[in-house]
């Protein structure tokens, strides 16, 4: 007879495990363990300490304010000359579509018959239109008594400006002066003996590229806004004019925001927010702003004079790139090429000429042509300056008294406008092959015209087009294809690899180095 075994229950099972556990237990230490359930952490993370801005924020944000500016509309009147003005959004009757002028037109009749409430009828004009806001920016008091810093653009078309401070409080502000060259305006307000909250420049030696800086502006008119960010980078050119020298920062800066301050963690004013790149219009975290040490002079001119009066040589210049400082001789890509000298100015009376290359302004070296600009321009009128002049293979000194700059400045060579010559087919020709150009001798007997030019030649890739002249190659004036060989043979014995051809455009004059080695 088979025995029948029986499984033990799972309970049974259950209480036989935990006590061979604890027999375990206490085999393996000697003593009884204390059992305890074990509970999860919330999860907590020390965060690292990182700087604040809100200290600054707080001591800076009544000094920065929001400019509103209004221009004045002028009203366009029907040519009834009944007195009633049709403005809308600065569009007048004419602007309307045919289909509704009609119904305007028989309005403005019994509008000019009737008048405004409290007028005559007809109404008296005085034709200067109504104020209305057309711009707004920022700006910062730059001292207690009501002088306010901002853009030129921001301002440039206003006829009335309001200054609208951190509480709400709107004061009237005037004009005192602008400089449309480093795009920077003041303005004034009178607080009535009030003294306003001001902030002071940074030393821009002090500004490195990566410090930390905080914009405060009046984005999209919403009033003062903090953002925050670093100096990407210095000394940006982006175009806007002969000073550019920017400061690059990656703090969102928006429209509306022009003419408001950048601040170091120090809250002194670093530079002054100008422009953005941005293909959306909106932040795209690449902001410049005029530097401090730029508009420091500038603020203070605008404020005494309400103008900036700036050294003149009268020259115009371009960068010397390293085709032209081998054209020349130079050892370096450094200094500003100088085009052409305008008759009676400072620059052509001392002697300066096409094809000079000016190295050092009273010892101090020049990087480039926009180098030259701002160090000229930051000098006053009537001041003597010791120019350092590359010239004929060779440095020379030139002494410069300089003017002041015309407060237009004209271009440096006059626009021919219809009078320059047409490509024509002279009367002999020869071909520079190599070079990729066909010159014959020019109309006026000055150079010669070019009146062919091979697409695929280092000539066509420098931009130089059928039509130009070429005036002079290594500054040798030329009349003859002759002229130009004879010049390159002898660039060639010198050992330059290039040769400086100074070519002549209805938009002036230029210089391009082209290659000398198959020539002769």
């Amino acid at each position: 007879m088979l025995k029948t075994i029986k499984a033990p229950s799972l309970s049974t099972v259950l209480k036989a495990s935990t006590v061979a556990g604890l027999a375990a237990a206490v085999l393996a230490t000697g003593i009884p363990l204390e059992i305890t359930r074990s509970y999860a952490e919330a999860v907590k993370v020390e965060a690292p300490s990182v700087p604040s801005f809100a200290n600054v924020v707080d001591a800076v944000s009544p000094a920065v304010v929001s400019v509103r500016v209004e221009s004045r509309v002028k009203p366009v009147s029907d040519e009834e000359g009944n007195g009633f003005s049709f403005d809308f959004n600065g569009r007048g009757l004419d602007d309307l579509p045919d289909a509704l002028k009609p119904f305007f037109k028989q309005f403005g009749e019994q509008q000019g018959r009737r008048g405004p409430p409290g007028a005559h009828p007809g109404g008296p004009q005085d034709g200067k239109g109504r104020l209305r806001p057309v711009a707004q920016g920022s700006g910062f008091f730059i001292s207690d008594d009501g002088y306010i810093v901002t853009n030129n653009h921001v301002v440039s078309d206003g006829a009335a400006f309001v200054v609208v401070m951190k509480d709400g409080t709107e004061l009237d502000a005037k004009l005192i002066g602008k400089d449309p060259r480093t795009d920077l305006a003041v303005l004034k307000v009178d607080g009535k003996g009030k003294k306003f909250t001001y902030v002071n420049w940074a030393d821009d030696n002090n500004v490195r590229v990566g410090d930390w800086v905080v914009a405060v502006g009046n984005p999209f008119g919403l009033g003062g806004t903090v953002t925050a960010g670093i100096v990407s980078a210095r000394g940006r050119d982006i175009g806007s004019g002969p000073y550019d020298d920017y400061l690059q920062v990656d703090a969102a800066v928006n429209r509306g925001n022009s003419g408001g301050p950048t601040f170091n963690l120090s809250g002194e004013v670093v530079g002054i927010n100008t422009a953005i790149f941005s293909p959306s219009g909106g932040s795209v975290g690449i902001a410049f702003a005029i530097p401090a040490s730029t508009a420091k002079d500038v603020v203070a001119d605008l404020m005494k004079d309400g103008q900036v009066s700036r050294g003149y040589l009268g020259v115009q210049i371009q960068p010397v790139n390293k085709d032209i400082a081998d054209s020349l001789g130079l050892s370096e890509a450094s200094g500003a090429l100088v085009v052409s000298a305008q008759a009676g100015t400072p620059g052509e009376k001392a002697g300066l000429k096409a094809g000079d290359v000016v190295t050092a302004v009273n010892g101090e070296t020049i990087k480039d042509a926009r180098d030259l600009s701002r160090r000229i321009g930051a000098m006053t009128p009537g001041k003597k300056v010791e120019l350092s002049v590359w010239r004929s293979g060779k440095a020379q000194p030139v002494t410069v008294e300089l003017g002041t700059l015309p407060a237009e400045q004209q271009q440096a060579s006059a626009d021919d406008g219809d009078q320059a010559p047409e490509a024509q087919t002279p009367a002999s020709e020869k071909a520079l092959a190599d070079l990729g150009l066909t010159v014959g001798p020019a109309d006026d007997g000055k150079g010669l015209q070019i009146t062919g030019i091979d697409p695929n030649s280092d000539a066509a890739d420098k931009g130089i087009k059928e039509g130009e002249k070429i005036t002079s190659v290594n500054n040798q004036e030329v009349t003859s294809a002759d002229d130009v060989v004879k010049v390159l043979n002898q660039a060639k014995k010198d050992g330059r690899t290039r040769a400086l051809f100074q070519i002549q455009s209805k938009e002036g004059s230029r210089f391009v180095a082209l290659p000398v080695e198959n020539q002769g």
